[in-house]
This record gives structure tokens, C-alpha cells and sequence, in this order.
């Protein structure tokens, strides 16, 4: 075969390469931007619906653009109506705090189990890993009893004290610790570093990526929460933001007020938007880096 046959076929080969990844490349992108549109239209519904009064919903209730923008009225009586401020200041309080102590227990109990050997650990280890198998539903009457017996219904406290041990980030913790090189460590020790040392300024900087994964997805699950919240609560004085929705549902002077209502979870996901705005990229490298999916 010639030179220039042997040309021609690779140049064809070639062309063909990157035919098959261009259109590889466009039919993932059609596949993310399908993926997108269908779970961003019910956030995009949500701000469509709070920008019209109630007549404009019932009669036009598919129209795009509404007859008359009424977004910052519907905002100023949803504002009125319950005391938002509060709630806001509440879910703060209990999902930093929850994530505190998370923390200030997984860390070092996923320290532990990594890097000691003590009568039990196994034992203790399993049952760490059935707490996993528990449904928190079924947690509810127990966590109810004992918040009470301890006088702490009605009060922040109770809402996040269930809260402060968490199985899955021991176990997440526990991996991270365990991938750090045993060499590592056994310099470390050589150089005179003690164990709380080594895990203050060694280990934990090394699975920083594991602890933001964890603590966003902590401070989301704490932010959304809303039955445990509910069931430990009476006061509107201690009312998270979840349980702040409802109260303001029992406000309503119709049956259904879709765009106060609408205007009202805008406030309640406005934080949540705005923190994966800024922090897209260093949640998407926090959960690549971690593995956790």
C-alpha cells in the first residue's frame, strides 16, 4: 500500500474519530440540558406563580408572564403575615449547632476506630453501622420521651439534640481517616507527635474534602427538617423555617393562596439558591474529592 493510500485512510479514520466524539459530545449535553429543564421548571414555576395575585392564578393558571407583576406585594404580606425573622434565626441556631457537634463526636470517634485497636471495636463498630438501619421515624416516640423527660420540649435544644450523633459521618470520617498513609502517621510520630495532635493538624486537614461534603448536606438536611421540628414545638417563638411554612399556611385568609405561598418558599430556599451560587464550585470538588454521590 502506498504512502498516500496509507495517508488517506488515517485522515478518514481521523474524521471519523471525531465525528463519533462530536456526536458523542452532543447528545450527552442534550441529555443534561433535558435533565436540567425538568428539574429546574418546578423552581422556575415557584417564581412564576409568586409574581401574580390570586385572580391572575386561577385564570391564567399556565401563563408564563403574568397579567400584572405583583412579586414585591406578594413578598410584603407574606413578610406580615408570620414573624420570618424568627424562624430564620431559629434554623440557623439549630443547623450550625447540629453540625458542631456532629463534628466535635464523628471526628474523633472516626478517629478511633481508625487508628486504634481496643477490646470491642468491632462490636461498637457494627453498631454504628446499624444505627443506619434504623428509620428516624421509628426514633420519634423514643426522642419524644426523653426530650421531655429532660424538660427541653419547646425549646431549640430539643429540636437538635436527637440530632448530634451521626452514624454516617463516623463512617464517612472513618474511611477518609483510613486512606491517609500509615507512613505518614508512624513520621509523625517519629517527630513527637502525639495522637490529638496528629488528628488536629494532620488528619483533619487531610479529609477536609469529606467534612465539607458532610457538613453541607448536614446543614441542608437541617434547614428542610420539618416533622421532628413540628412534633417537639408549640411556641411560634421556636419554630424553624419548615415549620414556619405551615404556620403561615394557617394564616391565610382563602383556602388557597398560591402566590402568597409561593412567595413564602421563596424566602424559605433564597438562602440555599444564593449558597450554591457562590459555592457551586466548591461543592462540586467537595463531593468529587469525597466520593460521595
Amino acid at each position: 500500500m502506498s504512502a498516500e493510500a496509507r495517508g488517506y485512510i488515517r485522515d478518514k479514520s481521523g474524521m471519523a474519530a471525531r465525528r463519533k466524539r462530536i456526536t458523542s459530545t452532543l447528545v450527552f449535553n442534550a441529555i443534561i440540558l433535558l435533565a436540567s429543564i425538568v428539574f429546574l421548571f418546578p423552581l422556575a414555576w415557584i417564581f412564576i406563580t409568586s409574581m401574580k395575585d390570586q385572580v391572575d392564578i386561577l385564570k391564567h393558571p399556565m401563563a408564563i408572564i403574568p397579567t400584572e407583576f405583583m412579586f414585591v406585594e406578594n413578598m410584603k404580606e407574606v413578610l406580615r403575615r408570620a414573624p420570618w425573622d424568627v424562624f430564620y434565626k431559629n434554623t440557623i441556631i439549630v443547623a450550625v449547632g447540629v453540625l458542631v457537634a456532629q463534628l466535635c463526636i464523628s471526628i474523633p470517634a472516626a478517629f478511633a476506630f481508625s487508628n486504634f485497636k481496643f477490646k470491642f471495636q468491632s462490636f461498637f463498630y457494627l453498631f454504628v453501622l446499624a444505627r443506619l438501619l434504623v428509620s428516624p421515624e421509628s426514633l420519634l416516640l423514643p426522642n419524644y420521651l426523653i426530650i421531655n423527660g429532660l424538660n427541653l420540649y419547646n425549646t431549640l435544644l430539643g429540636i437538635a439534640l436527637p440530632s448530634f450523633a451521626s452514624a454516617i459521618s463516623i463512617i464517612i470520617f472513618r474511611g477518609a481517616f483510613m486512606e491517609i498513609p500509615t507512613a505518614l502517621k508512624d513520621s509523625a510520630r517519629i517527630d513527637g507527635c502525639g495522637d490529638f495532635r496528629y488528628m488536629m493538624v494532620i488528619g483533619i486537614p487531610m479529609i477536609k474534602s469529606r467534612i465539607i461534603a458532610f457538613s453541607i448536606t448536614s446543614l441542608v438536611y437541617q434547614w428542610d427538617s420539618y416533622f421532628w421540628p413540628m412534633v417537639i414545638t408549640e411556641s411560634v417563638q421556636k419554630r424553624t423555617l419548615a415549620v414556619g411554612m405551615a404556620y403561615f399556611g394557617t394564616q391565610a385568609e382563602s383556602a388557597s393562596e398560591w402566590g402568597l405561598t409561593m412567595a413564602a418558599a421563596i424566602l424559605v430556599i433564597l438562602p440555599l439558591l444564593i449558597a450554591l451560587v457562590f459555592f457551586q464550585r466548591q461543592l462540586v470538588a467537595s463531593f468529587v474529592t469525597s466520593g460521595i454521590k
